[in-house]
């Protein structure tokens, strides 16, 4: 089974781009944090993690206006590496979370935690026919 589930923020605007045969494509990172206490201070220490995150399909148009930076979200998707030959030809690899299912949270416009709108994107297109290429730098898109 490959399924990852986050709750977290978005650090940056997503970037909509279009596949060369024109399939749309929404990248953006997100920040989730975890509190643990620190076994020497004693003290609740924060521990934040990125991630980079993709949606595929109908769904990267639709919430493209939506995903704006600090915006709190669910994701549900799976992992998956992809690895591309760079300029220089050496291999690079990308650990992304591919989402199948994204809900807002907080609210609407606003960027705080809690309950609020919560808007279900589920049933995403499938990926499959989704081919990535190198661009002009180091990472893809």
């Amino acid at each position: 089974m490959n399924k990852a589930i986050l709750v977290g923020n978005l650090g940056r605007d997503a970037e909509l781009k279009y596949s060369a045969g024109g399939f749309p494509v929404s990248r953006f990172s997100l920040a989730t944090t975890d509190r643990r206490k620190d076994s020497r201070s004693g003290e609740w220490v924060d521990r934040t993690e990125w991630h980079r995150i993709v949606i595929l399909g109908k769904q990267a148009e639709s919430l493209n206006d939506y995903l704006k930076k600090g915006k709190q979200i669910f994701v549900e998707g799976r992992i998956e590496t992809r690895s591309w030959d760079d300029k220089d030809g050496q291999k690079k690899y990308m650990t992304e979370i591919v989402a199948d299912r994204i809900q807002l949270l907080g609210s609407p416009g606003g960027s705080g935690r809690g309950a609020g709108r919560s808007d279900d994107y589920g049933d995403s297109a499938p990926a499959d026919d989704v081919s990535f290429g190198p661009a002009d730098d180091d990472i893809p898109f």
